[in-house]
């Protein structure tokens, strides 16, 4: 499966494999080359990756951002509050097939967001012509940030799609993603750059067997 790259205006580059949002909001936290990428650094750069993936518009993430300006413990308490979801929804990714515990702390967390987001569902049409399934903050803008991705892993419990999801063999990746397989047996969070690797490998270790000429056997030589 390849990647869903999308690159905002200012040029940063968010990566979307996990064809779920929840697993996408997981993989916020990435590395990348040894390096750390973390869309949850600040709360612009949250902004940004909630837009790209369009949890948000455009005008909505420009009126937030103004109120951030204007009330920046909200934003820092809405910033913190994102990370502490995203932690929840990591172990119920990595271990929540498996383990009771993480199942039962994400379905707290999950209830926690939901039960303190007041406002409404809406069915709207986008200006593309596709309709979509939107929630309407009517208290705190700040805390209806986190509404759909929670949503969207509750979506997912219910579904019973934990015994698909998977970490990326590549143990220098930390993404992980739905298996949406026949098989069930994808590995790669994607081919492009994790399964490449593993592939480059494999034959880079075959290499030094190939180079090692064979030995040739001989006879010893007998008085006739």
């Amino acid at each position: 499966m390849s990647a869903l790259v999308v690159t905002p205006p200012d040029r940063r580059t968010f990566v979307f494999v996990g064809d779920r949002l929840w697993l996408d909001f997981v993989n916020t936290d990435d590395i990348e080359l040894g390096v750390r990428r973390d869309a949850l650094r600040d709360f612009g750069t949250m902004l940004e990756w909630l837009a790209a993936v369009g949890v948000i518009d455009h005008d909505r993430r420009v009126a937030i951002m103004r109120r951030a300006e204007q009330q920046p413990a909200g934003a820092t308490a809405a910033l913190l509050d994102a990370r502490r979801v995203r932690s929840a929804l990591r172990a119920l990714a990595e271990h929540g097939a498996m383990a009771s515990d993480a199942r039962t702390e994400a379905v707290a967390e999950i209830n926690r967001v939901l039960g303190r987001s007041a406002g409404t569902r809406r069915l709207e049409l986008a200006s593309d012509g596709v309709y979509t399934r939107n929630f309407v903050a009517g208290g705190d803008a700040f805390a209806a940030l986190m509404m759909p991705i929670v949503d969207d892993g509750a979506d997912s419990l219910i579904a019973g799609e934990l015994g698909r999801v998977r970490c990326c063999s590549d143990p220098r990746c930390r993404r992980v993603f739905l298996d949406s397989t026949k098989n069930g047996r994808r590995r790669w969070c994607d081919m492009a750059t994790c399964g490449n690797r593993a592939k480059a490998a494999r034959h880079r270790a075959r290499e030094p067997m190939r180079s090692i000429a064979p030995v040739q056997s001989f006879r010893p030589l007998t008085a006739s």
